[in-house]
């Protein structure tokens, strides 16, 4: 049995602006000052399930390349899949899922990971991924890992376990009920409270050939277009993510509730929960703070120097010759001011 650990690299991570750009989106930025980026992080913890690099594969975007050449030079070739526009997850998923297997076959396990996640606790992540890689080879299952819930998020997606299905891998395995997409506060909290919900992780485990059997049945005009054209058949997809093309639809989706400290990095006010939250403020820069609390303060630019008086709970960001100044409350405004930005043409060299 071969396990292919595939990327999805191809985000652009626009709640990340300035820091974030057309080409140099999220998953190429460190955010941990650990010194390597999102995806290398990704990639790091993955390596040791899939053997070596000639088992690793990334989907990613056609401006991209140069960038994922330069973090993962080890990567071939050969397992660098490059979309020429992007048609949201589902036709990422079908097309490397035949990818693979024309070159290994369909009993391969394939499993597929977001690039610009962070993960706390990499030791329980590989043995979680070892236990819904057993479930994937030995049942006909989509896997899907689901995050124990710690707040009642409104931003996420929602699993909810159906019938238990026994231990695997010392994890319990359910079977899904539904999945449900970003609830407000009132449902979220209900969620909660039944204990029998989590976070969609948006990680996927399967052997290639039950995902190609269910695509067929529930994603016919996708797989039968790509099968027959590969690549070349972009142009003619729909736009649609994985989730609702094939996970709310297929009888085979299971579910692993597991808790290795996940987050998916959405937006600026992450770095709080990245960083030491206790603290009075989140400093990645020089900063200088007078009566300034509840701050997240970033410079690209270690020879910078930011200086706040007064300030509380507000992000400040500099990087080049942009400079974001926001409260925490309004960072998802931000893509408000890059379609601004995009239909301004002084305004393009900031995207």
């Amino acid at each position: 049995m071969v396990f292919i650990p595939v990327i999805l690299a191809g985000g652009k991570g626009e709640r990340f602006w300035p820091l974030s750009r057309i080409r140099r989106p999220k998953q190429f930025l460190c955010l941990d000052g650990s010194g390597n980026s999102l995806l290398q992080a990704t990639a790091d913890r993955l390596l040791p399930l899939a053997g070596n690099w000639d088992n690793l594969w990334v989907v990613t975007a056609s401006h991209l390349v140069d960038g994922i050449r330069e973090q993962l030079p080890q990567l071939p070739d050969a397992n660098l899949l490059v979309e020429p526009e992007g048609r949201d997850t589902a036709p990422a998923v079908a097309w490397t899922t035949l990818e693979i297997s024309r070159r290994y076959d369909n009993e391969a396990v394939v499993g597929f990971f977001p690039a610009d996640h962070a993960i706390a606790d990499r030791p329980r992540f590989q043995t979680t991924l070892k236990a819904a890689i057993e479930l994937a080879a030995t049942e006909a299952a989509i896997v899907t890992l689901g995050v124990k819930p710690t707040y009642p998020a409104t931003g996420y997606g929602y699993i909810e376990q159906g019938t238990a299905c026994g231990d695997v891998g010392g994890l319990p395995a359910y079977r899904v009920a539904r999945f449900t997409e970003k609830p407000d506060e009132a449902t979220a909290k209900d969620f909660l409270a039944s204990g029998r919900f989590s976070w969609n992780s948006g990680i996927f485990v399967f052997r290639a050939g039950v995902t190609l059997s269910e695509l067929k049945t529930y994603a016919p005009t996708l797989i039968s277009r790509l099968s027959q054209e590969g690549v070349a058949a972009y142009p003619t997809l729909d736009k649609i993510s994985i989730d609702y093309a094939l996970m709310e639809k297929t009888d085979l989706a299971y579910v692993l509730p597991v808790d290795f400290g996940w987050d998916d990095l959405g937006d600026w006010n992450a770095l709080e929960r990245l960083h030491d939250g206790d603290r009075t403020n989140v400093e990645l820069a020089r900063h200088i703070g007078r009566d300034t609390t509840g701050a997240i303060v970033y410079s690209s630019d270690d020879d910078e120097l930011i200086v706040t008086i007064g300030l509380e709970d507000v992000v400040v960001v500099r990087d080049g010759k942009a400079t974001l100044i926001a409260r925490k409350s309004r960072t998802q405004e931000i893509k408000t001011v890059l379609k601004h930005l995009k239909d301004d043409p002084d305004g393009q060299q900031f995207l």
